[in-house]
């Protein structure tokens, strides 16, 4: 334990409430030497402006396979935005914003109330649901297969790979639905070369830029990978952790209720207050930094608790209050710097109305009694719960 500030493996408590450990580490400083399930040591970055800082410096890489030792390519998975440093990421993110343009994810939303209208009309009768199958996950694991161009999806042994990939219960689990995501991938990858659609992959399988650069077999598998499963994990846990919190606070609820203008804002501080991404993906010091008084040696794997930036009280005031009211803009949810998460539109749009919908058509909305202590996502990449029973 001498070599690090914090052991946080294996903490039950520490994955049902991470902020008191973020606090209690940010009272000390920024920046601390801990040891998690997935590193032996790792610099763990927990206040606002150290975090977003990081985000956003190129002495910080995200490119594991360039790291000294390293001599394997990983999986095809590997090659995606989220992993790559520039000026790969670049030519890539130059590549996608082509087809994933403000007015494709605008043109969504009457589908997007659409399908949230489906899914309630479905659940309402009952009185009562699990929200995170009836909605939080089908909605957007609907909106996203159908911009892609996967209906036929079978959502169900999709969401256990994309759950074993982000939030596995270890190593074995987590390299096996890799593979097999890669596999399915690929398939669907060739699927689409022969019968292409009025759909995204399909239009990225196309696309060229003005010097005929394409995405390469491997770099299309990553990019599907990184639209499914990102464009429908963050959002899931965007829904379910809001509502969590709305539920958890009363007064903040009927606010709402007596204002749904009010939603927007109230999103952001969903976001800001319990997000669903708990830590960046991994980066390491490409050189020797120094930030506050932790000296990052080259080499040195780096964590930024988004989470824990977002409860940074230099950045806002009184913040373990939940605030629906509260300017909550610049919180980190979404990443900060070149790898800002693109789908943070389409996100926000889901969020507000998936939210605002069930709102009003559930006036009575409660915690069900027999919900229990909430079953926590494991790892410290993805906030959020497995379950999350509610009645009305």
């Amino acid at each position: 334990m001498s070599d690090v500030d914090a052991d946080l493996r294996g903490v039950a408590d520490f994955t049902a409430n991470p902020y008191p450990y973020y606090a209690k580490m940010r009272a000390a400083g920024p920046v601390h030497a801990v040891r998690t399930d997935d590193f032996d040591r790792v610099w763990l970055v927990v206040g606002y402006d150290e975090g977003r800082a990081v985000l956003a410096d190129q002495r910080f890489a995200k490119d594991w396979r360039t790291l000294p030792g390293q001599t394997g390519t990983g999986d095809p998975i590997n090659a995606n935005m989220l992993e790559m440093d520039a000026p790969d990421h670049t030519r890539l993110r130059k590549l996608v914003a082509r087809e994933f343009t403000a007015r494709r994810i605008e043109a969504l939303r009457p589908r997007v109330q659409q399908i949230t209208d489906g899914l309630l009309d479905a659940m309402h009768p009952a009185g009562q649901a699990d929200l995170l199958d009836a909605l939080a996950f089908p909605l957007p694991m609907t909106v996203i297969c159908e911009l892609i161009g996967v209906p036929d999806l079978d959502r169900d042994a999709f969401r256990k790979l994309s759950n074993s990939v982000v939030s596995p219960d270890g190593a074995q689990e987590e390299g096996d639905a890799v593979r097999a995501m890669g596999a399915y991938l690929t398939e669907l990858i060739e699927d689409k070369r022969r019968s292409p659609g009025d759909d995204l992959l399909s239009a990225l399988i196309a696309a060229r830029d003005e010097e005929g650069d394409a995405l390469s077999p491997d770099e299309l598998v990553g990019m599907a990978f990184l639209l499914l499963v990102a464009g429908h994990e963050t959002t899931v846990n965007l829904i379910s952790n809001g509502v969590r919190a709305l539920l958890d606070h009363p007064d903040q609820l009927a606010a709402l209720r007596a204002d749904l203008g009010l939603i927007d804002g109230a999103v952001e501080e969903m976001l800001r207050y319990d997000g669903p991404v708990e830590t960046a993906t991994f980066r390491f010091a490409r050189e020797a930094v120094t930030i506050g008084s932790a000296a990052i040696a080259a080499g040195d794997p780096v964590l930024v608790a988004l989470a824990g930036g977002g409860r940074d009280p230099g950045r806002y005031p009184d913040p373990d209050r939940f605030d629906i009211r509260r300017d909550a803009q610049g919180h980190l949810a979404f990443g900060h710097g070149m790898h800002f998460c693109m789908g943070a539109p389409l996100a926000r749009m889901e969020g507000r109305i998936a939210i605002r919908s069930l709102l009003e058509r559930c006036p009575g909305l409660v915690l069900a009694p027999e919900a229990g202590e909430p079953d926590w996502l494991p790892g410290m990449l993805i906030r959020g719960v497995r379950r999350l029973p509610v009645r009305w």
